[in-house]
């Protein structure tokens, strides 16, 4: 025995373990399937024999292995296995093609028990489907004849199994509300609910033709009990009935008919029964429940055969139970007058194969039916206080049960003789609406018209005060529905089509079709030039080229770089640590760059494998350098940055900071780390990102033909401001949106202003229909990301504090370089703000930007007010007024800010605007005015001081056109957030300069 262990327990705690490759779990999987006996063909030949036929048990080592496949083996593989063909060798362990396995019985329990994921509902919703996972199919596997479970175990487990099929819309509704999960039609309330009672039904149909158990009766009242107690019946009859209707007029109907009665009249709580009832009540044929009164003859059929199906599905109306049960459903509502003549064809006996004779003696249902009637409809409250359709339906369902009675009987004579009716025609009477006084009037006279007396009211003829319905029900009197035959409606039957076992998808919209006219058409365009047919043969289109690459025959002997199901294995690519061909090193970047956003982003909430090797990979991701020419190289590099970023924030921020300041880099990976940290941040806090960042444009041109040439494309693109980098895009929304609360906020001091405003017509809000899918964001059918921690909670200990911190590090140990080497010639003299060089302008404004959208996205941070804001507001006005250099040292001579860069002064004051704008917005500006009030009027006299030599006509370096306008603003901004802020609190200030 213990031979026969170690295998397995081998076995299972491989599939738990990192699998190195492909053919590994193949093997594992297939040994798996082979031991239990469910191994497809077509996966023989990767059978490796690891354990022994039958050495698996399906109860005691299918969830091990269900649990393993979900937790460890699909997150990773499932992507893979789909590329290679294997996609339905994982859901093998799910739903196997054998019939008679426990394995989906097992699946719904390992599914719902762990947190659900795209992979998992794809499960589910193959499970639901009626081949799969059925009901009569999973009960059939419960009460299996040889099964060596006791009775008593075998109703747990289909409790069990009950309990978790019913469970799944309602699991998978909370998954896609939490982790905004894409849900199949399926699996859908209304879909799922509906196949459910279609498997309910046919699970039944099947135990009718069975022989009788122990357990049929119980396991079915089980099964509805659940169904009732979670509220589906409402919409249990419509997709049943129809086969309801077919059933019970074919073979084996009786006993079929039986079962039903038999299962409902057990179901374990009075209000269990009165729900299905109703319910199937109101999902009776609709001509007929909902028609006007009507006395042809294919009405009155229709009546019989809607009474003949509730009699098949009930039974025959007897028993106190199901007296009390189905009064309370038929008295106590307001139903239409067909529900009425149904109820009452049913009480009669309609589906019977004896004739109906009510001339004998004794007590009959019809007459327990009539007294339960009278005393609601004689009842004085009731008379008072019902409705007029209540009168109307009471009235109805009393005047139908006595045109049942031949004339003269007994039953009759006592009811016209009865006190209660006696009393209760004198309250309707007396009743002050004259159509509530017209059902005592009726009432009275066909009840002494069937007793052979005379009584005649008049004033029945009109259109007004219940007058039609009065002479329509006297014309439906006349007859009785329940002798009505039933060949008049020959083999029609209401839905009599075979139930569907899909949810029928929605049908294609239809494509507009063109006609072209025959006529003459004056564009000379359209008209084609003669010309011979070409030898040359037709160029291959894009999916034969695609087709010729994927042939395996053509590329017999070239090596294929896997594809990494690891992030060990993505930074083995990037970084080559493990040698290889270096005739593949491109091959080797190229996959690492395909699927490294769509790995990271996968791996995030699945255990510790993203925490462990995101430095690795944000060393390999930034050191990267296009060698090869690869295409869309720096989007790609820059979104598995931002993956790493977003969800790694406490580890991956970090590291990226900390390569930022190392002069080992160009310009175009500092711009990558920097938009990064940007775009991951606006990611964590939710913030929106624009459209041309997510999606952007470069090489995205739909007709490349039509692209202008290379320096004018540039061009017109920097006209457009589509050039800019995504960190501009950002940072010139959030100053624009910081100005304008400035603008309005002094607006409202000009008298001239305000008043303008209130006399301006502002144009009214419209309302707009919003479709359906048209507000949601598709994903391209990928797994949305898990929940990740707010950037809140790490906005100053891993972005902003470590950005400003090092900063002030590397500022002083570039400055302490430069000034051992100044009395040097010019030629060995050390500079730090040279090309590359984070104190470069190029880099030092990017740097600006983002430390600019970090603040800003950090703005509900705990620490923000308190530290945040001032350190940041310190490095903009040192950066702005200071110079960082040698180089800016020797330039600074009288003109005050000649020797920095306008983009530098553009970014420092924009950094300074968006600080104080957010600290208005906090706690309107006390803060930063009362505790760094010479920080603050420094950058007030900062920006005066800009802004008045900008209107004196004074140069800055780099300035001009729109960089200008850009600085001029800026810098205006900043004076008004400055004036707002200190005319708030300057009797509170102390200048401490």
């Amino acid at each position: 025995m213990a031979s026969d262990a170690d295998p397995v327990r081998d076995l299972l705690a491989r599939l738990r373990a990192p699998v190195s490759d492909l053919p590994t779990l193949l093997s594992l999987l297939c040994s798996a399937l082979a031991s239990l006996h469910l191994l497809p063909p077509q996966y023989a030949k990767y059978d490796a024999g690891l354990v022994a036929l039958g050495a698996l048990s399906t109860r005691r080592h299918v969830p091990s292995i269900q649990g393993a496949i979900l937790e460890s083996i699909a997150p990773t593989w499932e992507s893979v296995l789909a590329e290679e063909g294997h996609a339905s060798l994982l859901e093998t362990f799910f739903c196997p093609d054998h019939p008679a396995s426990e394995v989906p019985l097992l699946a719904y329990a390992s599914i719902l028990a762990l947190p659900l994921t795209p992979f998992s509902v794809r499960l589910l919703a193959r499970l639901a489907r009626d081949e799969c996972a059925p009901l009569d199919r999973l009960h059939a596997v419960v009460f299996a004849t040889g099964s060596a479970d006791a009775p008593e175990k075998k109703m747990l487990i289909w409790e069990d199994c009950i309990r978790n099929v019913v469970a799944v819309p309602a699991k998978v509704a909370n998954a896609a509300g939490t982790r905004a999960l894409a849900v199949p039609p399926a699996l859908e309330q209304a879909a799922y609910s509906d196949a459910l009672s279609r498997q309910c039904e046919r699970l039944l149909a099947t135990l009718a033709r069975s022989p009788a158990t122990p357990e049929t009766e119980a396991s079915l009242t089980l099964l509805l009990a659940k169904l009732v107690n979670v509220g589906l019946f409402p919409a249990f009859w419509a997709p049943v009935l129809p086969a309801v209707r077919r059933r019970l007029r074919g073979e084996g109907a009786a006993e079929y008919a039986r079962l039903w009665a038999a299962v409902l009249r057990a179901l374990p709580s009075a209000m269990a029964q009165q729900r299905v009832f109703a319910a199937l009540l109101a999902a009776l044929d609709a001509d007929v429940v909902h028609a006007p009164l009507g006395p042809s003859v294919r009405e009155r059929a229709a009546v019989r055969r809607e009474a003949a199906l509730v009699r098949g599905v009930f039974g025959p109306l007897g028993g106190a139970e199901m007296w009390e049960n189905a009064g309370a459903v038929v008295l106590d509502r307001a139903w239409d007058a067909g529900v009425a003549r149904v109820v009452v064809c049913w009480v009669a006996g309609a589906g019977a194969n004896e004739d109906v004779d009510y001339e004998g003696g004794g007590a009959t249902p019809l007459e327990v039916f009539l007294n339960r009637i009278l005393e609601m409809w004689a009842a004085p409250e009731y008379i008072k206080h019902a409705l007029l359709a209540q009168h109307h339906y009471l009235t109805t369902l009393l005047l139908l049960t006595v045109s049942y009675f031949p004339p003269g009987a007994p039953a009759l004579s006592a009811l016209s003789m009865s006190p209660a009716f006696i009393a209760g025609v004198g309250a309707y009477i007396s009743a002050l609406d004259p159509a509530v006084r017209r059902c005592g009037m009726l009432a009275a006279e066909v009840v002494a018209a069937r007793t052979d007396k005379t009584l005649s009211f008049g004033d029945w003829e009109g259109e007004e005060h219940g007058r039609p319905w009065a002479r329509a029900l006297r014309d439906v009197l006349a007859a009785r529905d329940v002798d009505a035959d039933l060949d008049v409606l020959g083999c029609e039957a209401p839905d009599d089509a075979a139930e569907p076992s899909e949810p029928a998808e929605e049908p294609a919209p239809a494509r507009a079709v063109l006609s072209t006219g025959a006529g003459y058409d004056s564009d000379d365009s359209l008209t084609g030039y003669a010309s011979p047919p070409s030898s040359r043969a037709a160029s291959p289109t894009p999916s034969e080229l695609d087709e010729i690459e994927r042939d395996p025959t053509l590329r017999v002997g070239a090596k294929r770089v896997a594809r990494p199901v690891y992030l060990v294995q993505l930074g083995e690519l990037v970084r080559g640590t493990q040698g290889g061909a270096p005739e593949l090193e491109a091959d080797r970047l190229e996959m690492a760059l395909a699927c490294g956003e769509a790995l990271v982003r996968r791996k995030q909430g699945y255990g510790t494998e993203l925490e462990e090797n995101a430095v690795n990979l944000v060393y390999g991701f930034v050191g990267l350098q296009d060698n090869f020419d690869l295409p869309d190289f720096e989007r790609k590099r820059q979104d598995i940055l931002t993956a790493l970023v977003a969800c790694c924030p406490r580890i991956a921020a970090p590291s990226i900071i900390e390569e930022f300041f190392k002069n080992q880099y160009s310009t175009g990976q500092r711009y990558a780390m920097l938009n990064a940290l940007a775009i991951a941040a606006r990611e964590l806090a939710a913030l929106p990102i624009p459209a041309s960042i997510a999606s952007p444009q470069a090489g995205a041109a739909a007709f490349p033909s039509k692209q202008l040439p290379a320096a004018l494309h540039r061009e017109y693109l920097a006209l457009g401001g589509q050039d800019a980098g995504p960190v501009q895009l950002l940072l010139d929304g959030i100053s624009r949106a910081a100005i304008d609360r400035g603008r309005d906020a002094t607006a409202d001091k000009v008298p001239r202003l305000v008043r303008e405003r209130q006399l301006r017509l502002r144009k009214p809000a419209t309302i707009a229909e919003v479709r359906p899918g048209v507000v949601a964001v598709d994903n391209g059918g990928a797994p949305p990301p898990p929940p990740r921690e707010p950037f809140t909670e790490v906005a100053a200990a891993h972005f902003v504090a470590p950005l400003i911190n090092r900063f002030w590090l590397f500022l002083r140990n570039e400055q302490t370089r430069e000034a051992r080497t100044a009395l040097q010639a010019p030629l060995y003299r050390y500079r730090g703000a040279g090309t590359g060089l984070v104190l470069n302008p190029v880099v030092l404004t990017h740097f600006l930007g983002t430390l600019a959208v970090l603040v800003h996205a950090s703005q509900h941070a705990p620490q923000w007010l308190a530290v945040l804001a001032p350190d940041a507001l310190e490095l903009a006005v040192t950066l702005g007024t200071r110079p960082v250099g040698q180089s800016e040292d020797d330039n600074l001579g009288g003109e005050g800010q000649a020797g920095k860069q306008a983009a530098v002064l553009t970014a420092a004051l924009e950094l300074v605007l968006i600080i104080l704008d957010g600290c208005l917005e906090l706690d309107d500006g006390r803060s930063i005015g009362l505790d760094h009030t010479a920080l603050l009027l420094g950058a007030g006299e900062w920006a005066q001081e800009v802004f008045a030599n900008l209107e004196k006509g004074a140069r800055v370096e780099g300035g001009g056109g729109a960089q200008e306008v850009r600085l001029k603003r800026a810098a205006a901004g900043v004076l008004l957030k400055v004036d707002e802020l200190t005319s708030r609190w300057r009797r509170s200030m102390v200048d401490v300069r």
